[in-house]
């Protein structure tokens, strides 16, 4: 029996595998690669894996040249048998933890892998999971289950916590320089996921216990959640009190202590605000209490899509045009500036919720080009054709991508509502008519600036 040290952690004596090619399991499997650990790279989507194996990366932080130098110097292996996993010394899990319908953990997807690690797995083996989830998790899934299967802990196996930190898109934030908490079960668990991570990560941040860094990640997630949730009611009060929403955040921010900034939108997206809280909620409500700032902040920032699809209603009826016929230009898809990323984004809701009101919806996006609805229908990008905008009744900002020209698209939008401020405020020479939220949206839109 070969068990996990810290003296082969630091040799580069061990081999990794990975459970989980998605966002997160992709550029860590690449990290460990690119610094002399063999990896493995599993997954169940047999899809995936092949076009992985070929160099084709799906992610866009890792690129196809990326991928496929760690293929070629051997370090990185890419398989959907789960027997692989027996050559591993340490496992790491990231796989996703999304929400049933009725808002409570679906755990299926970590309950599967550690049975496949359980029947899999050798006696030493390190576990660290890596999928946001409710504290307790990783003693009450993956403890138990591998005691159960006989494993004694700090023996013949060793568990961690370490919560994924991955900001899709993020140039100067990637895997290697983000801070990464970790917690293990027992002290020789901390100490290995510490050494194992500390050699592709710059900073390794260790907690006393698993359910420390399980907690420090909702924490994280929750107080994002929160703060969103309370710009966004401060947008749609400024609207009913006439004042600048974008204005007053820019003078509060003057503020050298005290302040944080946030600024309001379309709703949230992507897999970590939108779900996150609540996780922690479910939790809260087992132990007998009510989260309500939780509960209220995922109430608000839920309700922004339609609340973005009424300022359409009405930025249309303010030039004496319909909803239903109006033909609408959503501009940008992804949840965030620079991404491919459509987890969760507020704007495939508008899409919907607009054609529901009898618009011809379409939307550009040369990042996310396509789209499936909830009815199983794909759904693409128009060419970004500057020249088009005119054809439009409206064209809706929701997402600013750096390949947008936004002096092109003011400059051939004949009406426009602003949902994030990306026009900003250049009023020099006015020709177009344009609203934005939190900016007096139910009064007469104000003019598109010439640029």
């Amino acid at each position: 029996m070969r068990i996990i040290s810290k003296e082969k952690i630091l040799k580069k004596e061990v081999k990794i595998a990975i459970m989980g090619m998605g966002y997160v399991g992709l550029p860590l499997a690449v990290s460990f690669a690119k610094n002399g650990f063999e990896t493995i790279g599993y997954d169940v989507n047999s899809k995936k894996i092949n076009n992985l194996s070929q160099g084709i990366s799906d992610i866009e932080d890792i690129s196809d040249e990326t991928l496929r130098a760690r293929l070629e110097d051997g370090k990185l292996q890419l398989t959907t048998n789960p027997n692989s996993l027996l050559d591993a010394d340490a496992i790491i899990i990231c796989v996703p933890t999304p929400l049933t319908k009725s808002m409570e953990p679906d755990m299926r997807y970590i309950e599967v892998a550690v049975d496949t690690i359980k029947k899999n797995a050798k006696k030493g083996v390190l576990i660290s999971l890596e999928s946001t989830t409710y504290p307790g998790t990783t003693r009450e899934i993956i403890g138990a289950a591998m005691e159960e299967e006989g494993f004694v802990l700090g023996t013949d196996f060793f568990a961690c916590y370490s919560p994924e930190r991955v900001d899709p898109g993020n140039k100067i934030f990637q895997t290697e320089n983000t801070p990464k908490v970790v917690g293990g079960l027992d002290s020789a668990s901390k100490e290995l996921g510490e050494t194992l991570y500390s050699q592709v990560i710059r900073e390794v941040v260790a907690v006393n216990s698993t359910e420390v860094a399980e907690m420090s990640k909702l924490l994280e997630n929750t107080f994002r959640s929160i703060n969103i949730a309370f710009i966004n009611e401060m947008a749609l009060l400024c609207e009913k009190l006439g004042i600048d929403i974008w204005e007053t955040i820019e003078a509060s921010s003057t503020k050298p202590f005290g302040f944080m900034k946030f600024t309001p939108g379309p709703g949230i997206g992507g897999h970590c605000i939108p779900l996150d809280p609540m996780y922690l909620s479910w939790k809260a409500k087992s132990k007998n209490f009510y989260s309500r700032f939780i509960e209220l902040a995922h109430e608000i920032n839920h309700l922004m899509p339609e609340k973005m699809t009424e300022h359409v209603v009405e930025t249309l009826n303010e030039h004496r045009k319909s909803i239903n016929g109006s033909h609408i230009l959503l501009v940008g898809m992804a949840y965030k500036e620079n991404s491919n990323d459509l987890r969760e984004s507020p704007g495939l809701q508008i899409f919907e919720l607009l054609r529901k009101r009898g618009a011809s919806v379409s939307f550009c996006d040369p990042k996310a080009p396509r789209f499936i609805d909830n009815q199983g229908d794909s759904h693409y990008s128009i060419p970004l054709n500057y020249d088009d905008f005119s054809s439009y009744d409206l064209v809706v900002l929701l997402t600013k991508h750096d390949v947008f020209d936004i002096a092109k698209i003011g400059e051939n939008s004949t009406l426009i509502l602003d949902t994030k401020d990306i026009l900003k405020d250049s009023y020099e020479e006015k020709k177009r008519t344009y609203g934005k939220i939190g900016n007096q949206m139910n009064q007469k839109s104000q003019e598109v600036p010439s640029y």
